[in-house]
């Protein structure tokens, strides 16, 4: 069963209305809302607010964060969150919720976990390194990392993504690459790629025309302020993909107080910014999965609060930006 099928079991999903939604019903977007940990499992990341949050980064030590970590699993668990993301390039998110998830062993049967490989974390917990993660896909990298995740986990997730793919990777062209992923899925295991960059979509349009492709899950980047792989997602989703939105928010900028203009909408909506920016994309009917990347019960509770919202698309128009001015401005953020 792929993951949107089973998360429609769990969540009994249902297409975006217009109108107020009921309390049975909020419950079911909420099933839509998964937990992505790649802010949680390193002491700095790129995500705006790190420091309002946390502290100082000299004060993000290894068993900080666990604790800080656990505290929002916590939080996720009694909001009803069922899928959880993490990476090995998150630093030690998959140990962090490998060691929650050996401190609840009957929750493990309820959630879809989702990891990743092919990108590896070099910055050996030291908030002032230059380098964070080094990109690999190879098939050298994939039989590392697989029994990796599998042991700090402490089973095999539900989804493997390869991490990052453009259009130039190995992952879409390695034929022996692409002979051990189609084994991963032989035993059980939904197969995926994420994308990030300017070309998402050629990424995604890649895998899709992939003779005996492995591939039947992706994970991008779609928000308010950068849509540009959205027609490839809709395919993707015709194609019986499951379809998962990554940073939403736009890595902070699109939280309370990130970006004057969504601020005006949402108050204008009667939400918060970062529940419109979440709400927006619960209303798209080829999205399966929005994962939340919030670091405090707090922030995850707000990211919850969002229903499908549907915008007048003019309004929503105004707020992209062109893409590579996009993703040029997200590698200059500041690690923090």
């Amino acid at each position: 069963m792929t993951a949107h099928n089973e998360v429609a079991d769990h969540a009994g999903r249902e297409e975006p209305r217009a109108h107020a939604k009921s309390e049975a019903d909020h419950s079911q977007e909420i099933g839509r809302i998964g937990l992505g940990l790649a802010a949680l499992g390193r002491p700095v990341y790129l995500t705006a607010g790190r420091t309002d949050a946390f502290g100082a980064p000299g004060d993000r030590s290894v068993d900080a964060m666990r604790a800080r970590t656990f505290e929002v699993l916590d939080a996720a668990w009694r909001l009803g969150i069922r899928f959880l993301d993490g990476a090995p390039s998150y630093g030690h998110a998959e140990d962090f919720l490998g060691a929650w998830l050996t401190l609840h062993p009957t929750r493990r049967g309820q959630l879809l976990v989702s990891s990743k490989w092919g990108y590896e974390y070099v910055a050996g917990w030291d908030p002032k390194a230059t380098v964070h993660e080094r990109k690999e896909h190879s098939l050298e990298m994939l039989e590392k990392q697989w029994p990796q995740s599998r042991a700090a986990l402490g089973s095999t997730p539900n989804c493997y993504l390869v991490h990052s793919v453009t259009p130039d990777s190995p992952a879409l062209s390695d034929p022996a690459l692409l002979a051990r992923l189609r084994a991963v899925t032989d035993e059980g295991t939904q197969v995926g790629l994420t994308t990030s960059g300017p070309y998402q979509a050629q990424a995604i349009d890649t895998a899709l025309s992939l003779p005996s492709s492995p591939f039947s899950a992706v994970q991008t980047t779609w928000n308010l302020l950068e849509r540009s792989a959205q027609r490839s997602l809709e395919t993707a989703a015709d194609h019986g993909w499951t379809v998962i939105v990554k940073e939403a928010m736009a890595n902070g900028r699109l939280a309370p107080g990130g970006t004057p203009e969504v601020d005006r909408l949402a108050a204008a909506a009667g939400t918060t910014s970062d529940a419109l920016a979440i709400g927006v994309a619960l209303a798209q009917s080829w999205a399966h999965i929005i994962l939340s990347g919030a670091v405090t019960p707090t922030q995850l509770i707000s990211n919850t609060s969002a229903q499908p919202l549907i915008m007048d698309a003019a309004e929503l128009d105004r707020l992209l930006i062109p893409t590579d001015r996009y993703w040029a401005e997200r590698a200059a953020r500041t690690w923090s």
